[in-house]
């Protein structure tokens, strides 16, 4: 793993250097509710937003970069989400602060030069429940839901429910019990309506979150106008990220496409598995 992270922190160290960032922007007050915005060459750019994994307790914004380094030359904006981590943040926090910093970009985004209409959502890992759980209901202010706003997400290798979590030593600094467990579980809240998904995990990944995978998969569907079922074969849980921005890759095509940039055809390796909404009941 310790292999993964390194990478992510010199390809994104690299992106910085590469392309202009306005760092550290403050979405709430304190020092770790800041976020990188890389603007794009345009006006009104689709946005990219991701949240970074890490189990909710490692990595930060800093490690995030790397995705901007071909989707901002392509036309797109890129912001890596700051938050804090466990143990000195509850989780019930840290999807504040992931949900708030979601609703500035919404709020910000004339100002930034972003189309409010092709924001997106990414997140891995755990981060891709922090992206869920900002799609959900009842957070945004009176009148406007998730759906409304939110264009679509890219969900990667993602824990959406967190009982398992609780029995794993990965609770150790969460210290979640079994309600909080299952009230922060967005398995268990999704709403009637759903932006359109891309989930994705790799092929070489444990039964725990193909599991997830599936499951999230069936629920979504009914409730969303589209869910790309994305299984990349040659892909494992941290080095799966490296395709959000590849335009020759199955999930870096349809990134693009939710973005609404143009893009080339995807080079899909052999034994690659993507099915799309209409797809799920033939399986």
């Amino acid at each position: 793993m310790s292999a993964f992270l390194t990478a992510y922190a010199m390809r994104s160290a690299r992106t910085r250097t590469e392309l202009p960032v306005n760092a550290d922007i403050p979405y709430g007050s304190l020092p770790c509710e800041t976020l990188d915005f890389f603007p794009a060459r345009g006006p009104q750019a689709p946005l990219l937003v991701f949240v970074h994994g890490g189990y909710w307790q490692e990595l930060g914004k800093d490690d995030s970069s790397f995705p901007a380094r071909r989707l901002v030359p392509a036309g797109a904006a890129f912001a890596a989400i700051g938050y804090g981590l466990a143990p000195r943040y509850r989780l019930d926090e840290i999807v504040d602060q992931v949900r708030r910093a979601v609703w500035w970009l919404v709020e910000h985004a004339q100002d930034l030069g972003v189309d409010n209409e092709r924001i997106v959502l990414a997140g891995s890992s755990a981060g891709a429940h922090l992206a869920l759980m900002a799609l959900l209901d009842g957070w945004m202010p009176e009148g406007t839901r998730p759906a409304d706003v939110i264009a679509g997400a890219v969900l990667l290798s993602g824990v959406y429910d967190l009982e398992p979590v609780r029995l794993t030593y990965v609770n150790e600094p969460l210290g979640l019990d079994a309600e909080a467990a299952a009230r922060l579980g967005p398995i268990h809240h999704l709403p009637d309506r759903l932006p359109p998904l891309v989930v994705a995990r790799g092929g070489a990944e444990t039964a725990e979150f193909s599991r997830q995978h599936r499951e999230l998969v069936e629920a979504a569907t009914p409730r969303s106008a589209a869910v790309h079922d994305l299984v990349i074969t040659h892909r494992n849980h941290f080095d799966i990220t490296f395709d959000l921005d590849d335009p020759a890759s199955d999930l870096g095509a349809a990134v693009r496409r939710r973005l609404g940039l143009p893009g080339r055809a995807s080079r899909r390796t052999a034994g690659d598995s993507v099915r799309s909404h209409r797809d799920i009941g033939r399986v």
